[in-house]
């Protein structure tokens, strides 16, 4: 099994609800880091398990549309608690959705709140 891994650390806000979260039920910052781990069995004719700079671009993109913003605010948002695990699960399945590589078998995303906490979430592609 071959394993891939990016990083990218980014700058978000939110604010806890639905319980007694202290601090954390007020606007405050994280800085996530955001490792996405892809996993295929087999390497393209280029002997890559993916095109990095593709998958970069999508990352980027995804960290761009967080950085710096109020998850609370964001529609995929309504009605769910902004925690980590939430966080880690809307991030590995919209990667998924735009990560086209056919080899791919996994993704997953581990979100880091901070150096001592961290989330992550799992997404099996069947081969097509």
């Amino acid at each position: 099994m071959y394993t891939l891994g990016v990083r990218r650390e980014f700058i978000a806000r939110h604010f806890l609800i639905g319980g007694d979260w202290g601090p954390e039920n007020f606007p405050n910052s994280h800085h996530y880091t955001l490792e996405l781990i892809l996993e295929g069995e087999e390497l393209d004719q280029h002997g890559y398990l993916v095109d990095i700079v593709d998958v970069e671009k999508h990352l980027d993109d995804v960290v761009g549309y967080y950085k710096e913003q109020m998850l609370n605010e964001k529609p995929e948002f309504a009605g769910l608690n902004p925690s980590i695990e939430h966080f880690a699960r809307i991030l590995a399945t919209t990667l998924n959705e735009r990560i086209k590589a056919q080899n791919i078998t996994g993704l997953k995303v581990v979100l880091w709140e901070h150096a001592n906490a961290w989330a992550a979430y799992s997404v099996e592609r069947s081969k097509v």
